[in-house]
């Protein structure tokens, strides 16, 4: 095969895997339920001054499926993490019992677990549009290549389908573990 239709198929599936990468990411933000020190990933604490990740001024642990500890390394700090923890709108109540701060994960209702569905269900679209954009882009890079027979350039087309079905067939199968996982009691 030409070496820059290799390397045309090389980047459309760096894209794509970037795409499935994000999306994963976006998946673990989306709580199904259970409690996850992910769940806090977005929380800034106000640390001397500068906003800081709250996985920088504190452990953070589940104990059980229900509850997150959040255990500041000073404990000045308390106040500021349930500041934070409330200026996220999680939708979270941090309690304070003066050493830690311990957030009840309520049970998710039938309608919040229908809308955190639909919320996974656009992140799977667009993590299918970052995937068709990558075969666009290939695809208008292989007809720009030189020197190429276009029975090459025929084939390459194809195999940046196969491997664009192939993304989309991931995704989909990404998207359905977290429906399921969110639409489970």
């Amino acid at each position: 095969m030409n070496e820059d239709i290799q390397f045309i198929l090389d980047t459309a599936k760096e894209a794509m895997d970037s795409a499935i990468k994000h999306l994963e990411k976006q998946f673990v933000n989306i709580r199904a339920g259970k409690a996850s020190p992910a769940m806090l990933g977005s929380v800034m604490v106000n640390y001397y001054g500068a906003q800081t990740p709250i996985t920088q001024v504190a452990n953070i642990n589940t104990p059980d499926g229900r509850t997150i500890t959040v255990q500041p390394w000073e404990k000045k700090m308390i106040q500021e993490i349930e500041k934070g923890i409330q200026i996220a709108n999680l939708g979270f109540n941090p309690m304070n019992n003066g050493d830690m701060i311990i957030i009840s994960v309520p049970p998710l209702t039938e309608e919040r677990r229908r809308d955190l569905a639909k919320q996974a269900k656009a992140e799977a679209e667009d993590a299918k549009i970052g995937v068709r954009a990558a075969r666009k882009e290939a695809n208008n890079d292989i007809k720009k290549t030189e020197n190429v027979s276009e029975d090459l350039q025929k084939n390459a087309e194809m195999d940046v389908q196969k491997i664009t079905d192939a993304y989309v067939r991931k995704i989909d199968e990404l998207f359905d573990a977290k429906e399921k996982e969110i639409m489970t009691v």
